[in-house]
């Protein structure tokens, strides 16, 4: 069972569909349930399965020794139950039995907690006033340690671990076994009998450092963020292990996670993976791209080589089929497709019915008068179609499509654009003598006509 407390193999997240029965409770009421917000499916075609399933939950933070969460009766509250459990398992108590004056001492102000340093125990002093020091109060045995606010988001002191992390805040903490939990909008106190609770790092879930992009398309994908932890490797060696990894998805796109042979789909929202067998398999946008696309080269039936830019417009509505055709972007399952398809449809057309055309869309297909109507129809309906087709198969909807320029290459191209260009010529000389031509028979007719007037 999962809590508000990320464990050391959850997935955690906010769902965007609250139940209206409330959170459900474990043994302790301060501990929550969060709903799960992932997609039940899987990439080998599996039945769906629970979110608890796929993350595995087996360690909770009910089971740790003097681990008291706070409550509503704040930090002070959570002290004094923790300073009982302590005493009850005849152990040394925290919290200090001096009282305080109004005349001399170490003054202890109110929002403020007094450390002493007790032989290497902790005592904490949590009433506001004045504590006199040496031969008065017995002082010998201890060292003053100063103060800490109470609410301070992090408080450490000889053992004694106090967490309190607000609204969008989240604290990564590793325990005196090396687990890794998360806690958000919430806190704890913890005394560490073997070990140390260690606060990794507080992270800032709505401004998470890594902005990811498309490359290609430039869209924000969303943002995250790896807290490590160093650890030793034997004599003074040292390295860092990515512990845990937050998301921040916006509206409109989603994630795709994996664990094994298995992929789950996590939506839009903050989210922090802790589980070490879960990876981010990658980040994608539900919401329409396109793209201008230009293939390699493509020989028509009589071998000239020739060069499409396409345009594409398309939507990913399903990235799990994506992610398990092993995909990284839609436009690397688009590109594959629309070089195959275009090459099997221009290897049958002649380069005299590609080179009159440059252009596809709907205003070059008006009466079916033009000479170059076998390439518009064979790129307009079958490449259209058979690309709609496959796009299905990766969970892509094809929008649109549309060749907006094209190349020719190689001798025969090369010839036929001097022609092409020789042709020009003789239209603009044709021109240049027809209106020298005008000019002449209009000069003459103007003379002719002021001779016949004299």
């Amino acid at each position: 069972m999962t809590s508000n407390f990320g464990d050391a193999s959850t997935v955690v997240g906010d769902s965007p569909h609250r139940r209206s029965d409330g959170p459900t409770s474990s043994r302790d009421p301060e501990f929550s349930k969060p709903s799960a917000r992932f997609a039940s499916t899987s990439a080998r075609g599996k039945s769906a399965v629970p979110l608890e399933e796929f993350t595995t939950t087996d360690y909770t933070l009910k089971e740790r020794p003097f681990f008291i969460p706070i409550g509503k009766d704040g930090v002070i509250g959570a002290l004094e139950k923790l300073d009982k459990q302590l005493t009850a398992a005849g152990r040394a108590r925290i919290l200090s039995k001096k009282q305080p004056t109004n005349w001399t001492g170490k003054e202890v102000t109110p929002g403020q907690l007094g450390l002493i340093n007790h032989g290497g125990s902790p005592k904490v002093l949590t009433k506001s006033g004045r504590y006199p020091g040496f031969p008065l109060r017995n002082w010998w045995a201890r060292t003053w340690a100063g103060t800490k606010g109470l609410s301070d988001t992090v408080i450490d002191f000889q053992g004694l671990t106090v967490v309190q992390v607000s609204q969008n805040q989240a604290a990564v903490v590793s325990d005196p076994q090396n687990h890794i939990f998360v806690i958000k909008n919430s806190g704890f106190v913890a005394y560490a009998v073997e070990g140390t609770y260690d606060v990794l790092s507080i992270v800032d879930q709505t401004h998470l450092p890594t902005v990811v992009k498309d490359k290609l398309t430039g869209v924000v994908l969303g943002s995250t963020h790896e807290v490590r932890m160093k650890s030793k490797i034997g004599g003074q060696q040292e390295k860092e292990y990515v512990v845990a990894t937050f998301l921040n998805i916006p509206a409109s796109n989603c994630a795709i996670l994996q664990r094994g042979d298995d992929l789950e789909l996590l939506g839009a929202g903050q989210s922090v993976i802790t589980n070490p067998s879960v990876t981010l398999r990658g980040l994608y946008t539900r919401g329409e791209n396109q793209l201008e696309m230009p293939t390699k080269d493509i020989f028509t039936r009589d071998q000239v080589p020739v060069s499409l830019t396409i345009y594409l417009k398309w939507q990913l509505t399903e990235p799990l089929r994506l992610a398990t055709h092993g995909y990284n972007t839609p436009y690397d399952a688009l590109r594959d497709k629309t070089q195959s398809i275009l090459t099997q449809i221009v290897a049958h057309l002649d380069y005299s019915s590609m080179v009159k055309q440059r252009s596809l869309g709907p205003d070059n297909m008006d009466d079916g008068s033009d000479p170059s109507i076998a390439f518009l129809d064979a790129l307009r309906t079958r490449a259209m179609d058979d690309m709609h087709d496959a796009a299905l198969e990766y969970g892509i909807v094809l929008k649109d499509l549309a060749v907006i320029d094209r190349q020719f290459k190689g001798e025969i191209a090369a010839t036929m654009d001097k022609l092409t260009t020789r042709a020009l010529q003789a239209q603009v000389e044709a021109a240049n003598v027809d209106r020298e031509n005008s000019n002449k028979v209009k000069h003459e007719e103007g003379a002719l006509a002021s001779h016949r007037r004299r």
